[in-house]
C-alpha cells in the first residue's frame, strides 16, 4: 500500500491552489514535449469513473487550419455573448487561446448502449466522470508548469462537425495547452472583481441545508 507524507499532501494542495485558467495572451509558442503531453493524458486516464466505465475520448489538435475553424466558431459565439454582457468589462477580456496555444484538446463523453454500474439512476454521472479526467489533466499540466485554459464559448454541434465526432459522443470541454509567460497569483476574474471567492461558511452545510 502506497502512503504519502504530510509534506507531499501539502505540495498537492499548493498545485491545487496554483491551478489557473490560462488565456491566449499568456501562451508561448514553445512546443509541449511528447513526454509532458503523455503525462497529462496519463493523468486523465487515471481519473475516477462510475462503474470503471472510462467514458472519455480526446482529440488532440495542433494543425493551424483546424484551430482556425474552431476559432471561427468562437468568434461567432462570442459576438452573441457580448450582447449579454455589454455593460461590463466583457469586451476587454481575452477568453481563449485557440490559435496561440501549441495544443488544443477536445474532450468527449462516449455514451455506451449497455447499462453502466452506478449509472442506472443518474445518467449524468458518466459526464461527471469525464470532468474528473479533465481536472486530472489540469492539475498535471500545472505541476509540469504548463498552462491550460477552458474555452466554453463554442457551439458544440459546430465543433463536432469540424472534428467529425461520432453521433454518440458529447463534447464536454475544449481546452488550450501550452507553456506560459506567467501564472497569475490569483484567478484573473477574481482579481478583476468579476466574482469573489466564496468562503466555506457559504457552501458547506451539515445534515441538511
Amino acid at each position: 500500500m502506497l502512503n504519502f507524507s504530510v509534506k507531499e499532501a501539502d505540495i498537492l494542495f499548493e498545485v491545487l491552489k496554483a491551478r489557473r485558467d490560462v488565456r491566449g495572451n499568456r501562451f508561448l509558442s514553445k512546443p509541449i514535449s511528447e513526454e509532458h503531453l503523455d503525462k497529462i493524458f496519463q493523468a486523465a486516464l487515471h481519473a475516477p469513473s462510475v462503474g470503471f466505465s472510462q467514458p472519455w475520448k480526446f482529440v488532440s489538435i495542433t494543425e493551424e487550419a483546424q484551430k482556425q475553424k474552431i476559432f471561427n466558431i468562437f468568434i461567432e459565439e462570442n459576438e452573441k455573448a457580448s450582447e449579454l454582457f455589454k455593460d461590463t468589462i466583457y469586451s476587454d477580456l481575452k477568453l481563449e487561446g485557440i490559435k496561440e496555444a501549441p495544443v488544443n484538446i477536445a474532450v468527449y463523453y462516449s455514451q455506451k448502449e449497455k447499462a453502466i454500474l452506478g449509472q442506472t439512476s443518474m445518467d449524468q454521472v458518466g459526464e461527471y466522470s469525464v470532468v474528473c479526467a479533465i481536472q486530472n489533466m489540469w492539475l498535471m499540466a500545472r505541476a509540469l508548469n504548463i498552462g491550460m485554459g477552458w474555452v466554453s464559448i463554442l457551439d458544440s454541434e459546430k465543433v463536432n462537425a469540424v472534428l467529425k465526432a461520432p453521433k454518440d459522443h458529447k463534447l464536454i470541454g475544449y481546452f488550450c495547452l501550452g507553456h506560459v509567460s506567467e501564472f497569475l497569483d490569483s484567478p484573473e476574474l477574481e482579481s478583476l472583481k468579476w466574482e469573489k471567492r466564496k468562503n466555506k461558511e457559504e457552501i458547506i452545510f451539515k445534515e441538511t441545508f
